[in-house]
């Protein structure tokens, strides 16, 4: 038997997790303005990747391991703000009519997108306290509590992914007819990214 308390609940705390305005959801809508539906979707995967590899990860101790050594936490804090504050420039800096900010081809949404999810270590340092949350240790749990778990968190990113791509997909029609509103849009992404950058980098 799972070991998972309130599975509902489990459900309807990663579906507002997902929903939180983060550097995830800035790729898959950036992802899909970019590459369309198919660059949307490459984003999610790509998401879905980086958190698997972040909650296991904090199963297997990570984030306990990255405390007892605050300079190496340090290090990967310090890269992940670095990157995000990069990408936010990048953005910040784009002249109107300049197309493609990141010059990304198709088949590297999925990766730029799996790079901005895991150099994000509070993330390691959140499935830590998640997890427990929702787990009754008078079961027992064990690795398949945790893959049931995980293989969740997956299936409602990528539904949750695919939402967000239908959506912004349909508004990005609307927004590359309009060059002015498009670099608003751009700029203020940019601005978001390097507010993220800052706020990882100062975040103690």
């Amino acid at each position: 038997m799972l070991a998972i308390t309130d599975y509902p609940a489990f459900v309807v705390a990663i579906l507002l997790f997902l929903a939180i305005p983060g550097p995830g959801n800035l790729a898959l809508i950036s992802s899909t303005t970019q590459g369309g539906i198919r660059g949307g979707l490459a984003a999610t995967l790509g998401v879905i990747a980086g958190d698997q590899i972040l909650m296991w990860c904090a199963v297997a101790g990570v984030a306990a391991l990255l405390k007892a050594y605050p300079t190496a936490f340090a290090a990967v804090q310090w890269s992940g703000a670095a990157y995000l504050a990069w990408l936010g420039w990048r953005m910040l800096m784009a002249k109107p009519g300049q197309g493609s900010v990141l010059k990304l081809a198709p088949h590297h949404f999925a990766k730029q997108a799996f790079f901005i999810t895991l150099l994000n270590p509070k993330a390691i340092v959140f499935y830590m306290a998640f997890f427990p949350l929702f787990i009754n240790p008078a079961r027992q749990p064990g690795m398949l509590t945790f893959a049931a778990m995980a293989v969740t968190v997956a299936a409602l990113t990528f539904l949750y992914g695919l939402a967000a791509t239908l959506i912004s997909h349909y508004m990005a029609e609307r927004v590359r007819a309009n060059p002015r509103i498009s670099s608003i849009f751009t700029k203020l992404a940019g601005i978001f990214l390097i507010g993220f950058g800052v706020r990882l980098a100062l975040t103690k």
